[in-house]
């Protein structure tokens, strides 16, 4: 690999782990949203990601299917008729640890970035006195 490769692939690394901690924090803004008579409740996405020969790529963001959490709330206006209230399906704590492993993630691609990029640049310094 070549260290311009090496820095293509730290750049579509980066793009992937800024796309996975923006989907997470829409994520998190829309935990406690309620479904309403007209609109569902807000459904965690998820960032699937795959490899090529250029690096890591955003193939898809995907909406989980799992079931909303239902909180028995009899008096509350947009409670169902089994006394119910759903809420997203988005588990806080659980986009908080993807929220720091992506931000890991970003920080490693922002090393190796950072060390190519110091490479090329003491390559060019060779020959000159």
């Amino acid at each position: 690999m070549t260290l311009n490769q090496a820095m293509r692939a730290s750049a579509t690394g980066l793009n992937a782990e800024r796309t996975r901690m923006d989907v997470i924090s829409g994520n998190i803004a829309n935990a406690n949203s309620m479904r309403t008579p007209d609109q569902d409740a807000y459904r965690r996405q998820m960032v699937l990601l795959t490899s090529s020969t250029e690096g890591v790529q955003v193939q898809q963001i995907l909406q989980d299917q799992s079931p909303l959490r239902a909180v028995p709330e009899p008096d509350h206006p947009l409670a169902d008729a089994n006394g119910y209230v759903y809420f997203s399906n988005v588990d806080p704590v659980t986009e908080m640890v993807n929220l720091m492993s992506a931000s890991r993630a970003y920080e490693a691609n922002v090393a190796a970035f950072n060390s190519a990029k110091g490479m090329v640049r003491a390559a060019m310094q060779i020959g000159r006195f």
